[in-house]
């Protein structure tokens, strides 16, 4: 029988320092993911067994320490001091333990119980660094584990270090470090004024040192807690201060070399990647070097692609074959056509969809773990930061030219909730590799060798596109103060973990396709519904009828009903707008998800389109397509990484508003040439 009385476990690390890894490994697909309540900051929390007893995880936010810098930062202090978690789990990098223990040091004067992870033990010993965690935990007071959060061989030493620390409530040893805080006059005399229980779980020690470093939250909570005269003591202390972040940080430097000088070890490893690295950060050759890595990245995720797509495309063989049986033994039309139609080729569609997902996922998460992603991100840093975004957000905005979809699950390595929901409404502006074979197809029928500057111009209106995106939604999603880029100390290369790496991959991959099922499956049933007449007869459907009362509205943006109706398909999938206009100009048939799938078109589909379509229309049609909303799996997958149906919600509104726009524009630009 299980405990029923949940020990709560909260994550606490520097960004990049394996806690998403280790928040998976420990809860699998039992997770909670939201928002703070309040914050554009992202929440997870999720549940294990072990040995009989129950926990909750709560992954907080990553930080480069626990001053009150950021919302971020913010939220990992006062969820400490809300006393929810019973035990805190501190991650560091083993192979950069100067820089990562900095968080360590940080959390020393918190009383909460804790222990320590030395994570990436494995990349260290590549290095040829070696630590003594048992020295150190005799240094430290708490349980110190070697642990690698890919290998599963790790967790047992990380399961008896949490129940021992849980069972002993280990705190942190603080004594040398106190020590070398004791040093600066203003530190002693403002820690001796402070009254006791200011913030829960948080010493005097703590609290004195944060007043040294001009921590606003703190000192305010200090003052409101003293009586005029010790007020006044706090605030000459504080003026005396000069440069008190780099006077503290100074101590908590020495007490970690002080820590490591007898407990580690390490021999010179040569960087053979040494000199590929110089070439990626090159502030000239990098962002070369860095786009086509990712395009060869591209082009090589259809290698683990095609099977999946292969999959899609015989489950999509198997509707009319299906159909012609269920009406054989007396299945009703109607009741043979969902089933065919609807269900059968919907998940051919998403099969096929996440085939490339599939790629998409493998490739980059690869490039990952290797330690290259990192590169890419600082090198664009600079550049998104014109967006208000950091070196991140270039990797999902480049794979939005393959599969929005794809886009938006790459913009999971974004810890900021803000800048991923901005990085996936502006990476809704890249035309998809689907709009690619369609657009320029469409270019050449209406507009022959003026094609070339059909595309010119696509290509320009999506880079101001992006540009007002950014406008409009950058000051509700990123605050002034948090359009800051990258603070990060590039990690070592290191062999992937292959085994981790695939259940990552294929646990979001399911989770996508559970995901896109359910919204491909009721749009495109309503699709469907409205299209479909018992006779075959377009002109009888609902579509057709609501397609003729609102043609004044759409003759506006300059679409008569039929190109406006493959507009609205093309928010399924780009391709299906050939196969909805030769549906509605041949006058039969029923636009299905296996229209708007395979584009499926009628042989004299070309002389159809150029017959009853006008240049200016097929203009305004054009860019009204491609700056539609890309497809209902990027809608889906949207949700899946902002986990918030009002921003999903608005982001599409947002688009088919902006496409209507465009094409109005575009339509009275073709009046004139025309």
């Amino acid at each position: 029988m299980s405990d029923n009385k949940e020990t709560v476990i909260a994550l606490l690390g520097q960004p990049n320092s394996g806690k998403s890894t280790l928040f998976n490994a420990l809860t699998g697909m039992k997770q909670h993911v939201g928002n703070w309540p309040g914050k554009t900051v992202e929440k997870k929390e999720g549940s294990f067994v072990h040995n009989g007893k129950n926990y909750l995880v709560a992954d907080l936010p990553g930080t480069y320490s626990l001053s009150a810098n950021s919302d971020e930062e913010m939220i990992t202090r006062d969820y400490i001091a809300s006393g929810k978690a019973d035990v805190i789990c501190i991650l560091a990098d083993s192979s950069q333990l100067e820089r990562s223990l900095y968080m360590l040091a940080d959390y020393s004067g918190i009383t909460v119980p804790c222990f320590l992870v030395l994570n990436m033990s494995d990349v260290a010993l590549e290095q040829g660094k070696k630590v003594d965690a048992a020295k150190l935990e005799e240094k430290l007071g708490i349980p110190v584990v070697s642990f690698t959060a890919t290998d599963v061989r790790s967790y047992d030493a990380f399961y008896k270090a949490l129940e021992r620390t849980t069972k002993q409530k280990t705190v942190l040893n603080t004594e040398d470090l106190e020590e070398r805080y004791s040093t600066i006059e203003e530190y002693v005399t403002i820690k001796s004024v402070i009254s006791d229980n200011i913030m829960p779980g948080y010493s005097k020690m703590w609290l004195a040192a944060k007043a040294v470093e001009g921590d606003a939250p703190v000192t305010a909570r200090i003052r409101n807690a003293s009586d005029e005269s010790k007020r006044k003591i706090v605030d000459d202390a504080i003026k005396a201060v000069d440069k008190g972040v780099l006077t503290m940080g100074k101590c908590k430097f020495e007490w970690i070399d002080s820590l490591l000088s007898d407990t580690t070890s390490s021999r010179q490893s040569k960087a053979s990647l040494g000199k590929f690295d110089r070439i990626i950060t090159h502030h000239i050759w990098g962002k070369p070097v860095v786009v086509l890595i990712i395009i060869l990245g591209l082009i090589g995720s259809f290698i683990p692609a095609l099977p999946l797509m292969g999959v899609g495309m015989v489950i999509g063989n198997i509707p009319d074959p299906l159909n012609e049986m269920l009406l054989s033994v007396g299945c009703p039309a109607f009741i043979a056509a969902i089933i065919c139609d609807v269900i059968m080729r919907s998940i051919a569609f998403i099969v096929q969809m996440l085939g490339f997902v599939f790629g998409v996922t493998l490739v980059f998460g690869l490039l990952e773990e290797i330690g290259v992603m990192a590169r890419i991100s600082y090198v664009f840093d600079n550049t998104m930061a014109r967006f208000g975004l950091q070196g991140k957000s270039v990797m999902p905005f480049l794979i939005s030219f393959g599969c929005t979809m794809g886009g938006a699950a790459g913009t999971r390595v974004i810890d900021n909730w803000g800048q991923k929901v901005l990085t996936i409404a502006l990476a809704w502006a890249v035309p998809c590799g689907a709009a690619w074979a369609v657009i320029p197809m469409l270019s050449t029928l209406f507009f022959g060798a003026w094609m070339p500057v059909i595309i010119a111009v696509i290509l320009l209106v999506m880079l101001l596109h992006m540009w007002i995106t950014a406008k409009v939604f950058g000051r509700s999603l990123v605050k002034t103060e948090d359009r800051y880029g990258m603070i990060m100390e590039l990690p070592p290369y290191h062999r992937p973990k292959w085994g981790a790496l695939l259940r990552y991959v294929l646990g979001r991959t399911k989770d996508t396709f559970v995901r896109a099922l359910k919204v491909v499956l009721i749009v495109a049933l309503a699709f469907w519904l409205l299209s479909y007449t018992s006779s075959g007869d377009i002109s009888a459907s609902i579509l057709y009828k609501v397609g003729r009362v609102i043609e004044p509205v759409t003759s506006f943006f300059g679409m008569k009903w039929q190109t406006f109706m493959a507009f609205i398909a093309s928010s399924l999938g780009k391709e299906g707008a050939l196969g909805v206009l030769s549906t509605i100009f041949t006058g039969s048939g029923t636009i299905s998800v296996g229209s708007v799938v395979s584009g499926a078109a009628a042989e004299n589909i070309n002389e159809l389109l150029v017959a009853n379509i006008p240049k200016p229309e097929a203009l305004a049609l054009i860019f009204a397509m491609t700056f539609n909303m890309p497809c209902i799996v990027a809608l889906a997958a949207t949700y899946q990484e902002t986990h918030s149906a009002k921003w999903t919600a608005r982001i599409a509104l947002y688009y088919t508003v902006v496409a209507l726009v465009i094409a109005g524009i575009a339509y009275r630009i073709g009046l004139l040439i025309w």
